[in-house]
């Protein structure tokens, strides 16, 4: 634990001092980001943080190769892969952050860099479904190297949507590392895997590397991680879900006998990106119906919804980071316990609070409009029965009702006329 909390702080403050260093290029380069329509930033900022965060990544992974108990991480190539793809990926969100490439060239190139990361040894080995008794599926390269290359370009493309506030995706990302870190370390600990593993050090250096770049991206941000950050970031986390639960039988765990823990090695990676994949299917979804492409920008994501609902936008971003934490870190104490009873009111519990804050801004509204429609027609019935009020309105019926002139003597009623009629 010590050498993973090495390499942590390694990736952290690598990325922090390179930081400032990368926006000056940006800056220099015109690698800007322009507010657009759908965009909440105001002012011109600069894209490419990624770049500190790839340097912040490979430090952490070159100290981790001189490290003792980290040495055996090498025994493989995954954790060679995932550094030599997220080099190719972060280098197209380069591209694109200051060229701007278009959704079909920049998606051509994330399936190149899932297929070096795939060739070079990441690949989803088999999975289990704890479904009609199907069991644990063996997967060979014609079903894994097309399943791992589409799970990565899922989670790329999660990732990419919502970078979209200030913190948000690093935030997020940093969250999902610790958890994905915390589930492969447990594994070595129960004597599944070596506790000096590929997944876990993959996720320890994530984790440093966006904890790194927050400081520098948190509302107001002055800098963001752009494609370059957000691809490589997915990518990083598609690497850390496929070895982390993968290669994981779930039948050889001691609590075989429980339902819910068989299915846990495939409900982790879907509970820690839910957030993200949700995004994704639904902007997909939502885009698809319009008759718009899946890639086309609006202002519909989840970040939006928060904000147009009454949150600020540190109060969005820390919304989202409430869900994220309480989905990943449940979904692995769910893993870790087996499904303790005590455990499921907690995360009962925190779902209910959640959903609480997260519509209170609402309900706020609402009832500040409740009270101020309430108060207007309480102010305007006591406007209309003031005495001065009601004198008010006597006059002004009285000027209105028509004059009878003084000036003139009254003039006696008429009396009819009978006509005679002559048979």
């Amino acid at each position: 634990m010590r050498e993973y909390a090495v390499v942590l702080l390694t990736a952290g403050l690598v990325t922090f001092l390179a930081t400032p260093v990368v926006r000056m290029v940006a800056v220099r380069w015109r690698m800007m980001a322009a507010p657009r329509e759908r965009d909440v930033h105001v002012i011109p900022t600069p894209r490419g943080g990624g770049v500190a965060m790839y340097l912040g990544v490979a430090a952490a992974i070159l100290v981790a190769t001189r490290l003792p108990a980290l040495q055996r991480t090498f025994d493989d190539s995954q954790t060679a892969a995932v550094l030599v793809a997220g080099g190719l990926i972060c280098l197209l969100g380069v591209l694109d952050d200051k060229f701007g490439l278009d959704a079909l060239t920049k998606l051509t190139g994330q399936i190149a860099a899932a297929g070096v990361m795939v060739l070079l040894g990441v690949q989803l080995a088999f999975v289990f479904l704890p479904f009609l008794d199907i069991g644990t599926l063996s997967l060979g390269p014609d079903i894994g190297v097309p399943l791992t290359i589409l799970l990565t370009v899922l989670t790329v493309n999660a990732l990419n949507f919502i970078d979209g506030l200030d913190g948000l995706a690093a935030g997020v990302s940093a969250i999902a590392a610790l958890a994905f870190f915390a589930y492969s370390y447990n594994l070595g600990l129960v004597g599944y895997d070596d506790v000096a593993s590929a997944p876990a050090l993959i996720t320890a250096v994530l984790a440093g590397a966006c904890l790194g770049f927050l400081p520098h991206n948190f509302s107001p941000a002055r800098i963001f991680m752009g494609d370059s950050g957000s691809m490589l970031v997915g990518l990083m986390l598609s690497a850390a879900a496929v070895t982390a639960t993968g290669g994981v039988d779930a039948q050889s765990f001691d609590s075989a006998a429980n339902v819910l823990p068989l299915a846990l090695p495939l409900l982790v990676p879907i509970a820690i990106l839910f957030i993200p994949f949700v995004d994704l299917v639904m902007a997909v979804i939502r885009r698809s119906l319009r008759g718009q492409s899946p890639f086309s920008p609006d202002k519909m994501h989840l970040h939006h919804r928060l904000l147009s609902i009454g949150h600020s936008h540190r109060r969005a971003v820390l919304v989202m980071y409430f869900w994220a934490a309480l989905l990943s870190f449940g979904a692995v104490a769910l893993s870790i316990t087996g499904g303790r009873v005590e455990l499921l009111v907690a995360i009962g519990v925190l779902l209910v609070v959640g959903v609480v804050v997260v519509l209170s801004p609402r309900a706020r509204r609402a009832a500040r409009e409740a009270r101020a429609a309430e108060l207007l027609a309480q102010r305007e019935r006591s406007r209309l029965d003031h005495p001065t009020s009601r004198s008010v309105r006597a006059a002004a019926v009285q000027a209105a009702a028509p004059e009878v002139p003084t000036d003139q003597p009254p003039q006696p009623p008429r009396t009819p006329t009978v006509r005679q009629v002559v048979p």
